[in-house]
This record gives C-alpha cells, sequence and structure tokens, in this order.
C-alpha cells in the first residue's frame, strides 16, 4: 500500500490534525482547570444547531457553527462563576440544540451526510483551503491564551483572591468561554461534535493527572493530542474504521492509564529521599 503522505489529502489531514490538536490541547488544559468540560461539551451541540442552520441557508457550516459558539460562549461567560454548577440548566440547554439540528436536518433530508461529518468529524476529507482556516484559527486562539496566561492561571486556579488583587475575573471568563468557543468549532472537523471531549478535554485531563505544573501539562498535553491525532490518522488510513474512533479510543486509553500510574508517581514523590550518614 502507498505511504499515506504520498496523497494530497493526507497531507491535508496531518497538517490540519497537527495545527487542531495543539490548539485544543493548549485550550484544553484551562477547560480542565477550570472545571468547564461539560460547557465545552455543550458548546459544541451548539455549535450543531448552528451548522445545521448553515446547511439549510446553504452558507458554510463552519460559519454557523462559529457563530453558535460565540454567541453561546458569550453568554456562558457572562454567567461567570455562577457557571460551575449549573449542569441541569446547561444540559436543557444543549438538548435543545440538539433539537433543534434535528429540525434543521428533517427539513432538509439531502444534507444527511454533511450532518454525519459534522457530528463525527471528516479530517480525511478537509481541504487545502480548510487547513489555512484551521491555521488561522489556531493561530488566533495560541495568541489569546499567551496573551492571558498569568491572569488567567491566577483566576482559574483562585477566582476570589485573583479578583482582590485587581485581575478582571469576569472578564476572563467571558474572553475564555469565547476562546472555547472556537476551538470546539475547530476541532468539529477532526472529531465531530460528538466527539470533541476526545481532543479538547483527554489529553488535558490525562496530563492534570501526571503533573501539577502548568506548563508542563499544557506541554504534555500537546504531545498526546498529536500522538493521538497523528496515529488515528494513520490508523485509519490502513484499516475502515473512522478516525474519530481511533483518537477517542487512544485518548481513553492514555487517560486510563494515567489514572492508575499517577497515585504511584505522586507516593513516590512524597517519600522521603534517604540521605547518607556522615561519619563521625
Amino acid at each position: 500500500m502507498p505511504i499515506p503522505l504520498q496523497y494530497d489529502f493526507m497531507q491535508n489531514a496531518y497538517a490540519a490534525g497537527t495545527i487542531i490538536a495543539i490548539a485544543s490541547a493548549v485550550v484544553g488544559f484551562f477547560v480542565v482547570l477550570r472545571g468547564l468540560s461539560f460547557a465545552a461539551h455543550a458548546l459544541s451541540h451548539i455549535g450543531f444547531a448552528g451548522a445545521t442552520g448553515a446547511i439549510l441557508l446553504g452558507i458554510d457550516p463552519l460559519l454557523g457553527l462559529l457563530a453558535f459558539t460565540l454567541l453561546s460562549g458569550l453568554t456562558m461567560g457572562l454567567l461567570g462563576e455562577r457557571l460551575r454548577g449549573r449542569d441541569v440548566a446547561i444540559g436543557v440547554v444543549l438538548a435543545f440544540a440538539l433539537g433543534l439540528g434535528a429540525l434543521f436536518l428533517s427539513l432538509y433530508t439531502r444534507y444527511a451526510t454533511q450532518a454525519y461529518s459534522i457530528l463525527f468529524g471528516t479530517i480525511l476529507g478537509v481541504s487545502r483551503d480548510d487547513v489555512i482556516v484551521s491555521l488561522a484559527l489556531g493561530i488566533v486562539l495560541l495568541v489569546a491564551v499567551a496573551a492571558l496566561f498569568r491572569p488567567l492561571v491566577f483566576a482559574s486556579l483562585d477566582p476570589e483572591v485573583a479578583a482582590a488583587r485587581g485581575v478582571p475575573v469576569e472578564l476572563i471568563s467571558v474572553v475564555f468561554l469565547m476562546i472555547v468557543a472556537v476551538a470546539v468549532a475547530e476541532a468539529v472537523q477532526v472529531v465531530g461534535v460528538l466527539l470533541v471531549f476526545t481532543l479538547l478535554v483527554a489529553p488535558a485531563a490525562t496530563a492534570s493527572s501526571l503533573t501539577r505544573s502548568p506548563s508542563g501539562a499544557i506541554g504534555l498535553s500537546v504531545l498526546l493530542a498529536l500522538l493521538e491525532t497523528w496515529a488515528g490518522i494513520t490508523l485509519a488510513y490502513y484499516s475502515r474504521f473512522p478516525v474519530s474512533f481511533y483518537i477517542s479510543a487512544l485518548g481513553f486509553a492514555f487517560y486510563l492509564l494515567a489514572r492508575l500510574a499517577g497515585p504511584r508517581l505522586s507516593a513516590r514523590r512524597s517519600q522521603p529521599v534517604d540521605r547518607p550518614v556522615p561519619r563521625s
């Protein structure tokens, strides 16, 4: 069988997958740190309604996806710290969004193939233009996170103290949720709205269970996301199973291994170091 990189569609897949994996892993670290995993999941479902609505109107699904996720991210961000613990309200909203998406699809059933792509991702079908769009979005995400890094870490770890120190906690919450919205819209190309957790949460959760250093966790999260994405694309090329299955399976396997190894690593770090007794 020919080498995958001989084909243009595989080159596009690896390029887009690399960009999206890096951006998702960096943003995902703060999603896990701030306890917003369910909110990020809700944004992906809300984006599904936006994408299907865009298909209904005959425009690019990514535009509808971005519009709905950005608006929802802004709304969630305005809730600030009150967003935490409101799983019931978020669950009701995302259920309505899925129902809205189903309504849009029922109006034009010939778009079932595009709906499947939105739900499960189509990384092997991205074009060169899609890669350029992913690169632009990825750069925007990374620059935004870099600009907010120190206050975002502070506000995530101790929002009350951060607010007392003059950090604009509410503004950071709004901006970050909009960053998450863009990251969700970008990750949908790889794993779809149903499996957006795979790239946005799984690598970051795995890395956070192995190290407490923010920079170390982000670096490890990026490494895991790249490994899962590259391996998923390669395995899908040599088999008949979808990319999203392999990426989600690898993400789950790495997380499970990290959860098993994490307590042992913590126990080793906490053990006192035996020092040699000086001779008299």
